[in-house]
């Protein structure tokens, strides 16, 4: 089992910048495939990035492709995303998740569904 802690959210100005942080303890980190997910009020949890255990392949919702980027560090057992260019639509709660992975099938998981393991969420809010 693995336990996700969230950092960095924050009240921005748009086309500021913000980097979120996840820590992970427990289980080796580097079993897990790791996702960023958001979820604005009234609306469904959204996908916004993945990259796999090893850190060579990254994932992007449409929405955010070429402003946020994911990438991870194994030995600090934590995953990153940067998000620049912020618009008050990227306003959400941001959630990391963890998804044990085989080392034979480093993939990438972008549903919500594959994840086995949630943190608490950071609270995200750019105002115009």
């Amino acid at each position: 089992q693995v336990q996700l802690v969230e950092s960095g959210g924050g009240l921005v100005q748009a086309g500021g910048s913000l980097r979120l942080s996840c820590a992970a303890s427990g289980r080796t980190f580097s079993r897990y495939a790791m996702g960023w997910f958001r979820q604005a009020p009234g609306k469904e949890r959204e996908f916004v990035a993945a990259i796999n255990r090893s850190g060579g392949s990254t994932y992007y919702a449409d929405s955010v492709k070429g402003r946020f980027t994911i990438s991870r560090d194994n030995a600090k057992g934590t995953v990153y995303l940067q998000m620049n260019s912020l618009k008050p639509e990227d306003t959400a709660g941001y959630y990391c998740a963890a998804k044990e992975a085989s080392v034979s099938a480093d993939l990438i998981f972008t549903r919500r569904v594959a994840y086995d393991y949630w943190g608490q969420g950071t609270q995200v809010t750019v105002s115009s």
